[in-house]
């Protein structure tokens, strides 16, 4: 078996079992040569982006249900589909027999004849996908909630880039030498990678990047961070001279790997109110939520979330929002923003909170907008 398709299954099984893959995958391709590297993570992103697709493909050969097999033997058939109708350089004989031999090197043997049977009899992409959800992979639910809220032509943008790689985009200081295969773009700092990724550079969406200039940040301010691991708009932040920050999160774990020098950090309970009084000149919630603005980046979501969630992520986010207020001097501005493209988590929130203070709304669309999808409150 080559060693990205090894590492493309063990990252597979570690995402169904909760791990992000963007994490995963960096912690198993470290060392791994370029070639094996790209195709592992093809195969990764593939697969979870794909994953109706490849289903709806199993499921017309297969008398068990996808969803019903055994997650090694799923997956093993998940990978070779995917090589098979998604990938012209690699060759159909060849995803069919390591897709056999991971579920042995598994010691799922049993089921290596339904893997070669089900892979063999694999038909082919269909012209035109019964219905526009699976046309784009996604859920159901997800997808007309998306008409609803969008309309029809921008849900299938939204669709359409969900399916796409993520443009790279990295973060530079001011004044720093612009590497090769760099260029500008309408947020300061940010720049779009045409070629491969600087060494060392620090990538960063630029969606993410719009968030901390909606802060107007000025010299020496005081500035609280409130949901601030792994700390990039931190970092973000404290280009601004003499900038007083703190940077808040309730993960232990997360707080450990903070990469933004210059923050004095501090472990918090978001359940809790902040241990601050109304000092902060500039406050930033960057809110957990439920990430539907980076499906392209973070496939397995579309898998994971469930509706009934929406309404546990909003719970909470209004939670932070109140208590970070609490701490905003007068004359101070918050920004409150979130990664989701649903209402719930966004409008309704600072609606619920504190209506009177919305100074601005902004709204980033994937396929409308470079980058992730994301959006952001100014609250004064």
């Amino acid at each position: 078996m080559s060693s990205a398709r090894q590492i493309a299954y063990g990252v597979l099984l570690t995402v169904e079992h909760g791990a992000q893959s963007g994490d995963a995958l960096d912690r198993a391709l470290a060392g791994l040569d370029s070639r094996e590297a790209g195709l592992a993570t093809e195969i990764v992103y593939g697969v979870l982006r794909r994953r109706a697709h490849l289903h709806a493909l199993m499921a017309r050969v297969s008398s068990r249900r996808p969803e019903k097999m055994d997650a090694h033997v799923r997956i093993a058939i998940e990978m070779g589909a995917y090589q098979m109708r998604f990938l012209d350089r690699v060759p159909d004989h060849a995803a069919v027999s390591e897709s056999v031999d991971l579920v042995k090197h598994a010691k799922k043997n049993q089921a290596s004849a339904l893997v070669n049977a089900v892979l063999r009899r694999l038909p082919p992409l269909p012209e035109k996908w019964p219905d526009e959800a699976l046309e784009f992979s996604l859920p159901a639910w997800l997808w007309r909630r998306w008409v609803s809220r969008f309309g029809l032509d921008m849900a299938r943008r939204l669709g359409e880039a969900s399916l796409r790689p993520p443009e790279p985009f990295i973060r530079l200081q001011a004044g720093s030498e612009l590497p090769p295969d760099c260029e500008p773009t309408e947020v300061a700092g940010c720049f779009r990678v045409t070629g491969s990724v600087p060494e060392g550079a620090r990538r960063q969406d630029i969606g993410a990047q719009s968030v901390v200039p909606l802060l107007d940040l000025q010299p020496d301010q005081r500035f609280l961070d409130v949901c601030a691991a792994p700390g990039n708009k931190t970092a973000q932040a404290l280009e601004m001279p003499g900038l007083k920050a703190i940077a808040c999160d309730s993960s232990e774990a997360r707080l450990a790997a903070f990469h933004a020098g210059g923050a004095h950090l501090v472990r918090l309970d978001d359940a809790q109110a902040l241990p601050f009084t109304a000092v902060f000149d500039r406050i930033l919630v960057d809110a957990p939520c439920s990430g539907t603005g980076t499906l392209a980046r973070n496939p397995e979501i579309r898998w994971r979330l469930a509706q009934t969630e929406l309404k546990k992520h909003a719970e909470r986010q209004r939670r932070i929002l109140r208590n970070a207020l609490e701490c905003l001097k007068p004359g101070g501005r918050l920004v409150y923003s979130t990664c989701s493209l649903e209402r719930e988590e966004n409008e309704d929130v600072v609606r619920a909170v504190a209506p009177e203070r919305v100074r601005a709304e902004r709204l980033r669309l994937p396929g409308r907008h470079a980058g992730d999808g994301f959006y952001a409150a100014v609250l004064t």
